[in-house]
């Protein structure tokens, strides 16, 4: 099934941050075990996938009403691996950071993700992730501790922000293996 570019998806109005102290039931993901370290390596790890993904010819095909295909789910991580490094920078600089909320869905609809061209998604979404790849690799052990907020009060500390933004990644890599068609 294709839906037509632009249809809107139900927004998701989970709070994720479950999944800092529980598996996640959907792609097995077990924040608690990942160390800082492993970040960066997992990101580039997952970059070729992403790439592999986009080739398909049914990039751009949502399955359901309610899921959004592969070029939309990789036009997100594009932007959560701009949004985190962002953040991380933040987190490191000053001293108890507030993030703004960050809409994913209506993001999704401003930029038009649906609309894009999945090679230029593509060749974003690496550049983007050896970035935030490269930014976490750099953070010391001294760094681990310091804090930031979310705009609904919710406290990470650098390694938590990082297992939260692993965990989102990882994430859509499951999703978008479930999408295609």
């Amino acid at each position: 099934m294709s839906l037509m570019v632009g249809e809107s998806i139900p927004p998701d109005t989970k709070d994720w941050t479950w999944v800092l102290t529980a598996p996640c039931p959907e792609c097995g993901f077990v924040a608690t075990e990942i160390s800082i370290g492993q970040i960066g390596p997992e990101v580039r790890a997952g970059i070729p996938r992403w790439t592999a993904a986009l080739m398909r010819p049914d990039a751009r095909v949502r399955p359901d009403a309610t899921t959004w295909s592969t070029l939309e789910y990789a036009a997100h991580v594009r932007d959560v691996f701009r949004l985190f490094a962002e953040r991380l920078d933040l987190m490191l600089r000053e001293d108890d950071p507030t993030f703004d909320d960050w809409d994913q869905d209506a993001a999704a609809e401003q930029a038009r993700y649906a609309s894009l061209n999945p090679m230029t998604v593509a060749v974003e979404l690496e550049e983007a992730g050896r970035a935030v790849a490269e930014r976490f690799d750099q953070v010391m052990p001294s760094q681990l501790a310091r804090t930031g907020l979310r705009s609904n009060g919710s406290v990470f500390t650098v390694l938590t922000f990082g297992r939260y933004f692993l965990h989102d990644v990882v994430h859509h890599l499951h999703d978008i293996d479930s999408v295609s068609v």
